[in-house]
C-alpha cells in the first residue's frame, strides 16, 4: 500500500481551508503582524476553553516553559523537580537559567511522572516541580500539587491541550500551564506557538512582560525579558482550528479507543489511561519486544512510525547524570514505538496500521 501520513495535516487543512484563508488573508489585510488583534482575541478563547483565568500566548511551547520559570525567578542552583521522559526542551528551560533538574522515574504503565517518589526528591533548594502530561494525558496533577505543598508547579502540557482531569481542563490545574502550538499538536499552528496559563494575576502580568522583553510599558524595561511573543498570523491560524477542535477532540479518544481495542490480543503493552480521566492522543504510543524489527517491517509496509523517546534524558550528552538510574524511564525508551493518529484517521487507515502490526508482531 501507499504510505499513510503519520500527521494527516493536508485533510485538517481541506476541512478547514474557508475559514483558514480568511484568518490569514485578514491579518494581510489589516497588517499587524506582531500582536495585532487576533493575539488578545485567541488568549481570550483559550482562557474560556480551559477555564483558567488568564492566557498569555508565547512563541513555542519551550519559551512558555522558559517564561514560567522567569516569572517564578528561579537562579541559578535552583532545583526544578520533573521528568527524565520528556522532549528535551523540558529540561533546556531548567539548565538555560542556571537551574538543576531533579529527575523522579516515572510510572511504567502510563509514562508520566510517579507522584509517590516526588516527596522524596524534595529539598530546601526546590523552587518548582513541573510534571509532563505526556502523550495527551495528564499527570496526577492532584497528588503532585498536595505533595508540593506551597512550590510551585508547571504542568508541561505540550501534548495535552484539549484533555480532561477530575472534571477540569489541562493547562488549567497548576501554578502555571504550558502547552506548544506546533503543528503536530492536538492544536497545532502553522509554525512555531505556545501558550502558558495562570489564575495568578502577578504571575500573569510577569508572563506578559518577561515575552515583551521585559516591558511594562513601552521602552520601559522593569525585568529581564525575551522576544517570547507569538506573531498575529499563527494566532489567527489556531482561532481557525478552534473552530473544530471540539470534533477533533471526540475523534482522538474515538481512535484512541479504538486502537486499545483492537491491539487487545497482540504481544505489547498498552498504554494506561485513568478511569479519572482521558488521553487526547498528541501520539499513539505503545510499548513492546523487538522495536527495531517491528518498526522495519510497518515501514516496509508503508506504515510510519516515530519513537517518543528513544533515549532518557539523564542519557543524553548534554544532560548526562551516568551515576543515576531510573529502570521505568530506561526500560520505556527501549520500547516505545507510536503508530499514525490525527483527527482525520480513517477506519480503513487504521485497520491497514493495526494489520500491518499485527503482521509484523507474529
Amino acid at each position: 500500500m501507499s504510505s499513510l501520513p503519520f500527521i494527516d495535516l493536508k485533510s485538517q487543512y481541506a476541512a478547514l481551508k474557508t475559514s483558514i484563508d480568511s484568518r490569514i488573508q485578514r491579518v494581510l489585510d489589516h497588517g499587524q503582524y506582531i500582536m495585532g488583534p487576533e493575539v488578545k482575541e485567541l488568549e481570550e478563547a483559550l482562557a474560556a476553553y480551559t477555564g483558567a483565568k488568564h492566557c498569555i500566548t508565547v512563541a513555542s511551547g519551550t519559551e512558555a516553559l522558559l517564561i514560567a520559570l522567569l516569572a517564578l525567578d528561579l537562579k541559578p542552583g535552583d532545583e526544578v523537580i520533573t521528568t527524565p521522559f520528556t522532549f528535551a526542551a523540558t529540561v533546556e528551560t531548567i539548565v538555560l537559567l542556571g537551574g538543576v533538574p531533579v529527575f523522579v522515574d516515572i510510572e511504567p504503565d502510563t509514562c508520566n511522572i510517579d507522584a509517590s517518589l516526588i516527596a522524596a526528591a524534595i529539598t530546601p533548594r526546590t523552587r518548582a516541580i513541573m510534571p509532563v502530561s505526556l502523550y495527551g494525558q495528564v499527570a496526577d496533577m492532584d497528588e503532585i500539587k498536595a505533595v508540593a505543598g506551597g512550590i510551585p508547579v508547571i504542568e508541561d502540557a505540550a501534548q495535552s491541550f484539549g484533555a480532561s482531569y477530575r472534571g477540569k481542563k489541562s493547562c488549567a490545574l497548576s501554578t502555571f500551564g504550558a502547552t506548544s502550538f506546533f503543528p503536530s499538536k492536538p492544536l497545532g499552528c502553522y509554525g512555531d506557538g505556545g501558550a502558558l496559563f495562570t489564575d495568578d494575576d502577578a504571575l500573569a502580568l510577569a508572563a506578559r512582560e518577561i515575552r515583551v522583553h521585559g516591558q511594562s510599558a513601552r521602552y520601559t524595561h522593569t525585568r529581564v525579558g525575551v522576544g517570547g511573543r507569538m506573531d498575529t498570523l499563527q494566532c489567527a491560524i489556531v482561532l481557525a482550528k478552534l473552530e473544530r477542535f471540539d470534533w477533533e477532540v471526540a475523534r482522538r479518544l474515538e481512535i484512541g479507543a479504538r486502537y486499545q481495542r483492537l491491539l487487545t490480543d497482540l504481544p505489547l503493552q498498552k498504554l494506561a489511561v485513568r478511569e479519572d480521566r482521558d488521553c487526547v492522543w498528541a501520539q499513539f504510543t505503545l510499548q513492546l519486544d523487538d522495536r527495531p524489527s517491528v518498526q522495519k517491517a510497518l515501514n516496509e509496509a508503508g506504515i510510519p512510525t516515530a519513537i517518543h523517546y528513544p533515549k532518557p534524558l539523564h542519557r543524553q550528552p548534554a544532560y548526562a547524570r551516568p551515576e543515576l538510574s531510573f529502570p521505568h524511564a530506561e526500560a520505556a525508551a527501549q520500547r516505545v514505538i507510536s503508530l499514525p493518529m490525527s483527527a482525520d484517521l480513517t477506519i480503513e487507515q487504521q485497520d491497514a496500521v493495526v494489520a500491518a502490526l499485527r503482521q509484523a508482531l507474529r
